[in-house]
């Protein structure tokens, strides 16, 4: 039964990663998209930027979430191959809530991933070329 129960749970989890995966590529998306909106109508490069940036962030903590469902999921798998799994059913919230760090380790969790080369392209070389823009203008 608790195999069974662990199964459903790793679907359900599985499931919700590529979830994840799927909205961090709509951010950045979402991110082109504004950036060259912006550009085309001449929106200044500081507000293009800060909206890239915000962008970055909200990626960021997708990503550490999806982080957090990965954590879990080894660790269902993991029961799968001891085959003991007993009593680690339907243990997300449980085990999220025993390991949370404080306040200054979730932003230190939120500023990783975003720092991750997965997460930093486009936003990164976006506000390269928004800063070559503006450096381009004043001269």
């Amino acid at each position: 039964m608790d195999k069974a129960l662990l199964g459903q749970e790793w679907q359900t989890l599985q499931n919700n990663h590529e979830q994840h995966e799927r909205n961090a590529l709509l951010i950045k998306l979402t991110s082109l998209s504004l950036c060259l909106a912006g550009l085309a109508l001449a929106i200044p490069l500081g507000f293009i930027a800060a909206v890239i940036a915000l962008c970055w962030i909200l990626e960021g903590i997708f990503k550490t979430y999806q982080s957090r469902i990965s954590d879990r999921l080894l660790r269902i798998e993991s029961c799968f191959r001891q085959s003991a799994a007993s009593s680690d059913a339907l243990q997300l919230h449980s085990d999220w809530q025993a390991c949370r760090p404080g306040t200054a380790g979730l932003i230190a969790g939120y500023a990783l991933s975003a720092c991750r080369p997965t997460v930093t392209f486009p936003y990164l070389p976006l506000l390269l070329i928004l800063a070559i823009g503006r450096w381009m203008s004043w001269l």
